[in-house]
């Protein structure tokens, strides 16, 4: 069977800790869907390292760690995270497979994407320039090229071919910056891949479940930035909900058992887009400074305001979330006053469903004020030792929702979770 640990929000929920802390339960961890702008965070030995591409569960020795055909892999990216990862000591090549099935992002697809996003103006999505979106336009289109085309001799001829083409586009674009630095890196780090495990991911995933092997698919991003059902246009290029771990993996509908949903006690957005419950005031400079509230990979600091109960909801009906890990409570251990926003109200009238269309829409939260809990939970290791009003929030939430907090992050440690089982 296959568990699934996906975000519920807008990404940047604190996946990496979650996936880690349950990464020694199971045998495989296998990557789904999304690119190197997805920033998961851990904690090894107390020294931070940002994973972007390598499953999460590369640190624990004993388990398989699979990067899937739904993911577009940047090679470049890849080498240098490897190298972060051999510093702690880890043999990396030990334990990471790569699909073959899984798309290359090449230095014209960054170029694009810059171009792109340049030529947008005022109304740019807030792309981290990975060349993420025009990999997956390639892929649709049926022009990328894949992992397993690096074991083919034809492979410089179907780049240069794709090149070419990519470069009329840019033409068009009116991009004339200097790419070649970004393609001798390429190069160079595709030679880094070639002496990798290169797998057919399908067979070899389904080959360890019908051994009784126990996976978990780790996702990207959150649900909320879903290319069907996240914020459009202010979303990813993937599925990043738990549908996307069938076509990410090539696994069977009915294998997957847990889908575990990760969502922070508030909300944060990088970025664009639509974001109905953000506080553009001190409260929501706040959480920022009292959260470190900066993107992982971007740097970028995030928006942030209360946590949006109706998103929530509509995330853990699509995603048929069974159990929710709750992140970072401890940063609401200072304030006085909490709010949760449990409806939309559109044009005048509310509603607790998310709109086809937010960007277009006034959309006004709704909200429920709660007493704050005004204590330090972060050495707590009990759910009934916390505060009573933070039990108070969670059990609100839990039956907003329908479905469970069963677990708790306190901090960053890997030993700061709190069952509620």
């Amino acid at each position: 069977m296959v568990d699934v640990i996906l975000g519920l929000q807008w990404g940047d929920e604190g996946k990496g800790k979650i996936v880690d802390f349950f990464a020694p339960r199971y045998d495989l961890i296998a990557r789904f869907q999304g690119g190197p702008n997805a920033g998961h965070t851990l904690y090894v030995n107390d020294k931070k390292i940002v994973l972007h591409q390598i499953p999460s569960g590369i640190f624990h020795e004993k388990t398989t760690n699979l990067i899937g055909n739904g993911v577009v892999l940047d090679p470049v990216t890849l080498k240098r995270e490897c190298n972060s990862v051999a510093a702690f000591g880890v043999d990396y090549r030990k334990n990471l497979y790569i699909s073959q099935r899984a798309h290359l992002i090449l230095p014209t697809h960054r170029a694009l994407d810059k171009a792109s996003e340049t030529s947008k103006g005022h109304e740019k999505i807030g792309s981290t320039l990975k060349g993420i979106g025009p990999a997956y336009m390639d892929k649709t289109g049926r022009n990328g090229l894949r992992v397993g085309d690096l074991l083919d001799k034809s492979f410089t001829t179907q780049y240069i071919k794709l090149r070419l083409k990519h470069q009329k586009l840019l033409d068009g674009l009116n991009f004339h910056e200097d790419i070649s630095e970004w393609e001798e890196e390429f190069f160079e780090a595709l030679e880094f891949m070639r002496s990798f495990k290169i797998v057919n991911g399908e067979y070899f995933i389904n080959e360890r479940i019908s051994q009784g092997k126990k996976v978990l698919a780790e996702g990207a991003q959150g649900s909320m930035l879903d290319v069907d059902f996240g914020t459009f246009p202010f979303v990813t290029s993937s599925n990043t909900i738990s549908a996307g771990v069938c076509s990410g993996l090539g696994v069977a509908p009915q294998l997957i058992r847990d889908v575990i949903g990760v969502s922070k006690a508030y909300c944060t957005r990088v970025g664009s887009g639509p974001f109905p419950t953000e506080l553009e005031d001190e409260t929501g400079e706040e959480l920022r400074k009292t959260g470190s509230e900066f993107g992982a990979t971007t740097g970028r600091p995030r928006r942030c305001g209360w946590i949006d109960l109706v998103a929530l909801k509509f995330a853990c009906m699509i995603n048929g979330v069974t159990k929710i890990v709750m992140t970072k409570a401890d940063v609401l251990d200072a304030f006085k006053e909490l709010k949760v926003c449990t409806a939309y109200e559109v044009n005048g009238q509310k509603t607790t469903e998310v709109p086809f269309q937010m960007s277009r829409l006034p959309i006004v939260p709704v909200l429920e004020s709660f007493e704050g809990w005004k204590s330090d939970i972060t050495s707590l290791k009990n759910y009934n030792n916390l505060p009573a009003r933070m039990k108070e929030y969670v059990d609100f939430i839990n039956k907003f929702l329908g479905v469970k907090v069963a677990f708790i992050s306190n901090g960053p440690g890997r030993d700061q979770l709190i069952e509620n089982l």
